[in-house]
């Protein structure tokens, strides 16, 4: 457990210095390369569950300490073990122990003493502490106050249970490959290796506990993909057919890549413009057996690299916020600042104006986030469709869609994703 914490603390300290949580992992990992899959998968678990909790641990910290702590690892340590002791199922005792042994290979003569004393005070004050808690919102929910307040005013009748789904670990889904089975049959062969799981739609498939990958009936061989419910709309909303020249701008990591050509046998072109995550691309098409043009290549900037051919259907997959998706990626709640947004919603603008240059007459362009901020979504939508005199919002299949003018909530069985079908005329 000890080492654990400690990778754990330095990945916490690392992100609240600006960095993503999952490059920071890997870094770490690579530099110890001598612990075992269970001290790595501890190390995870502990440095995803304080970050969700930040805000709450971080208050509580500073109620238990009585100057201001200048040591940024102990700090950490510290949140840490908060997160143990607050959430997790480990023994107090133990937590405590592991956490003092950590601080005193900082060879700080002081850190010991102050770690036992914290972590031990929280323990006896722990109801006291977190009452005073409630009428602080930021740490009560844990997110940074500005995102509060824009989820209040943008959905008054959802804000808090956006709010709380951003705090639940994610559910695992499955997209079962239709060119190798139906989700019947793959829920037969998750039942026979002793996997518990519910189909959500035709192809959708919630797994009751999440495993490897490795453990999934058939993955090596393309059966199934783990892909969010939510995200499994795109390519059903993209209304394919066979024949069609389809491009998805921004594809990496290939998961609606994979979606669009496991529905129909279309010309697909998939552009992203980093070489390594184009890679990775690849790698999960060659596992499902499809084929697609890969380009790298600025979607903002198609003259570049399009070949002058419209294309039929068009998935603009845009870079955003990600704020649907903050229960995965529980760093980008401390990472996005308020200005971000109107950076995102300008190159997002960029993007739907210069792939709209290379659809079709009749052709549809399916823009998407997955996020759940109306500048990026519904603004972004109405302010193009003012200035775009050739386009029309066509109303999307999905009732829950229908229902939310193109909006996903976060909740129970998927992430908080947009959608807008935009023809043009």
């Amino acid at each position: 457990m000890q080492v654990s914490q400690q990778l754990a603390a330095q990945a916490v300290g690392q992100v609240l210095d600006g960095r993503n949580l999952s490059v920071v992992l890997e870094t770490l990992f690579q530099h110890h390369r001598d612990i075992t899959p269970q001290q790595r998968a501890a190390s995870q678990d502990l440095a995803y569950g304080t970050l969700r909790f930040y805000a709450r641990l971080e208050t509580l910290l500073q109620q238990l300490l009585q100057h201001p702590l200048s040591d940024a690892f102990i700090h950490h340590l510290l949140l840490v073990s908060l997160y143990q002791l607050a959430y997790d199922k480990a023994g107090a005792h133990t937590v405590v122990n592991q956490a003092v042994l950590a601080a005193a290979k900082t060879r700080k003569t002081w850190a010991k003493g102050l770690v036992n004393a914290v972590l031990r005070n929280f323990l006896r004050q722990r109801d006291t502490l977190e009452q005073r808690l409630a009428n602080n919102e930021a740490a009560q929910y844990s997110y940074p106050q500005w995102w509060i307040n824009k989820l209040r005013q943008q959905y008054p009748e959802h804000w808090q249970s956006m709010l709380e789904a951003g705090n639940q670990h994610p559910p695992m889904t499955l997209r079962v490959n239709r060119r190798h089975g139906d989700t019947a049959s793959y829920l037969e062969s998750l039942q026979t290796s002793g996997l518990d799981a519910r189909a959500l739609d035709e192809q959708a498939i919630m797994l009751e506990h999440a495993v490897p990958v490795g453990r999934l009936p058939g993955f090596d061989a393309g059966r199934a993909s783990v892909q969010d419910w939510g995200a499994q709309f795109a390519a059903l909303e993209l209304d394919v057919a066979d024949g069609m020249r389809v491009l998805d701008a921004c594809c990496a990591p290939g998961g609606k890549t994979g979606h669009v050509l496991e529905l129909a046998d279309v010309q697909m072109t998939a552009m992203d413009n980093d070489a390594q995550r184009l890679h990775r691309v690849r790698q999960n098409l060659d596992r499902l057996d499809l084929r697609a043009n890969l380009v790298q290549g600025d979607a903002g900037n198609p003259e570049a690299w399009w070949d002058g051919v419209p294309y039929d259907r068009i998935l603009a997959d845009v870079p955003c916020t990600a704020s649907g998706i903050v229960r995965r990626h529980v760093d980008i709640k401390w990472l996005r600042r308020e200005q971000d947004i109107a950076a995102f919603a300008e190159q997002q603008r960029v993007i739907l104006q210069g792939l709209w240059r290379l659809l079709a007459k009749g052709g549809k362009l399916l823009y998407a986030t997955c996020s759940v901020f109306h500048e990026e979504n519904h603004q972004q939508v109405s302010r193009f469709l003012q200035v775009q005199p050739d386009a029309r919002l066509v109303p999307c299949k999905h009732s829950t869609l229908q229902l939310n003018q193109g909006q996903l909530l976060p909740g129970t069985e998927h992430d908080g994703f947009f959608y807008a079908l935009l023809q043009k005329v």
